[in-house]
């Protein structure tokens, strides 16, 4: 645990995203605030590309071994165990599940460590509302099926405000100032938008669709990825700087990448791919303090004991008649071996290359094509509000002059609006380098990401410095796969989802999206596959 003398200004968190370490000053007394870089579990990550495994000192026999228990892994338990299919177990680096949806908790409430909402599922998502019956979130369905959702876990107004020019608005839009040829071109861009959600092809088929194995594969809508969302925009000729910041905000923050990474078939799915077919508008979005970490606990509590933390999966060695896992057990440092019948193998495509032992070797063409952005997450517990000009506090507030995504406010869901709360920041690095954004990641000192932070967050909440008592920062080094263009309708992700024997692959990396509904999607999947050539007898939910 650190503490620090605090200086927070907004050159200071220049400095720290450029590794230099130089901490701006603003003229006040110094401040000690609480705090630690707290996951993940780089260290561990690492044994397994840089070390070889050690010889296992047991074996046991499994039908099933699923590596790793983000939403995908866990997915695939829910799967088996929904089916009736208990021969299982799920391997995991970390000692606390859910991957990218994880969460974490204090003296104020749970808070989320990366991904903190889902949106409200139709009726023809059957897993996910199946999912959410299980947990007592939908409340009934209407005459055509749609389900309806507990007024607690719909997210509560205000949802979401921008500081912009000095004050809070209502919305992420800037509409202050706009000019008209401003205002033309955002009512433009949402036209299209709605263009593209009622679109349909021969087949019926939306053009985009969630999860996107649903929708349409027409060349008018795969002919997209040949641009960047920056490009796109070009060719609409919207040049707008406001229009931009927006459409770059949402890329920003759905796919961590800038305008130029991100392929314009991505960037236009992320508009129109949950809007209603004839008003374009997006439906509900459902969250809890912790975000998606209550998502977790329900799919750990499915998988019980047979989730096993803290095992660093080492060697994927598929055969004749199954797949030899070997793991090191991280409190022990023993290693083991599970034979398995089959492998969910639900990590991130990059690692195949250093654990499935054909890849090592000869890696195929198509790991190559998975670019992964670095996400700084940080949980700040406050003793009180901060003061701010404007619009009144909401759950997602948006900083227009930052680097960051600004906030999520944990203790909005409580309908908690006075004394202390928990802010959760989220700031994705947005380098062409992916590699030279992890190493100053994993280099910048938390002293640096707390000065930063604090910094950025006093451009709109000058107090903010006085009430924070404890500052905790997650790094993400492979935070997510970026979209980037050619990717999303290129050969790659359908070659990445081929099974390798009996090693069968399920992770976002394979839809081009770290989304919630495309981790479910392929944890599920690869569990069907799984039990049809074991010939379990299921009813599909896909």
């Amino acid at each position: 645990m650190a503490s620090l003398e605090l200086r927070a200004s907004r050159r200071g968190f220049l400095a720290a995203l450029a590794g230099m370490g130089a901490l701006g000053c603003h003229g006040r007394s110094p401040r000690t605030i609480r705090g630690a870089i707290v996951g993940g579990a780089h260290g561990r990550g690492h044994l397994v590309r840089d070390g070889r495994p050690p010889a296992p000192e047991g074996t046991e026999r499994k039908g099933v071994a699923i590596l790793g228990d983000g939403i995908t892994g866990l997915s695939a338990a829910w799967a088996l165990e929904r089916a009736g299919f208990d021969d299982f177990v799920v391997l995991e680096l970390e000692d606390d599940p859910g991957g990218t949806a994880r969460s974490g908790s204090g003296p104020v409430c749970p808070y989320p460590w990366a991904a903190h909402y889902v949106p409200a599922p139709g009726a023809e998502n059957r897993p996910l509302v199946a999912l959410l019956e299980e947990m007592g979130v939908v409340t009934g369905r209407d005459a055509a099926g749609r389900p309806s959702f507990a007024e607690d876990v719909l997210v509560r107004e205000p949802q979401e405000r921008l500081f912009y020019r000095g004050e809070w608005f209502e919305g992420l839009y800037p509409v202050v100032g706009a000019s008209p040829r401003d205002l033309r071109q955002i009512e433009e861009l949402e036209r299209e938008m709605e263009r593209w959600a009622r679109w349909r092809d021969a087949e019926g088929r939306r053009a985009f669709a969630v999860p996107r194995a649903r929708g349409s594969s027409d060349p008018e809508v795969s002919r997209l990825d040949a641009l960047s969302m920056a490009e796109w925009l070009d060719q609409h000729g919207w040049d707008s700087p406001r229009l931009r910041w927006y459409v770059g905000y949402a890329c920003r923050d759905d796919f961590g990448a800038t305008l130029e990474q991100t392929s314009a078939w991505a960037g236009v799915h992320y508009f129109s791919a949950r809007a209603e077919d004839e008003s374009g508008d997006v439906g509900e979005f459902l969250t809890w303090p912790e975000g998606n970490g209550r998502l977790v606990d329900h799919l750990a509590g499915v998988a019980g004991d047979r989730l096993r933390r803290g095992t660093i999966v080492a060697d994927v060695v598929p055969g004749g008649d199954g797949v030899r896992v070997v793991y090191v057990d991280a409190a022990s440092g023993r290693a083991r071996a599970v034979d398995a019948d089959r492998v969910v193998f639900a990590l991130p495509r990059f690692l195949a290359r250093h654990l499935l032992e054909p890849y090592r070797s000869a890696p195929p063409a198509h790991l190559a094509a998975s670019v992964y952005g670095s996400w700084m997450v940080a949980n700040l517990t406050l003793r009180d509000r901060p003061a701010g000009r404007g619009f009144e506090p909401a759950w997602d507030n948006v900083l227009y002059d930052s680097p960051s995504l600004g906030y999520v406010t944990a203790t909005h869901q409580m309908g908690s609006d006075h004394g202390p709360t928990v802010l959760t920041y989220y700031l994705p690095l947005l380098d062409d380098d992916p590699v030279a954004a992890r190493t100053r990641l994993l280099e910048t000192s938390w002293e640096q990401w707390a000065a930063g932070v604090v910094g950025d967050l006093s451009q709109a909440h000058p107090d903010l410095e006085s009430l924070v008592e404890q500052l905790d920062v997650y790094l993400w080094g492979h935070a997510m796969i970026r979209p980037r263009p050619g990717l999303m309708c290129g050969p790659e992700l359908a070659d990445s989802a081929l099974p390798h024997g009996r090693v069968h692959f399920a992770h976002t990396d394979l839809s081009g999206m770290a989304l919630f509904e495309e981790a479910q999607y392929w944890g599920i999947r690869a569990a069907e596959n799984v039990m049809r050539e074991r010939r379990h007898r299921f009813e599909s939910w896909l």
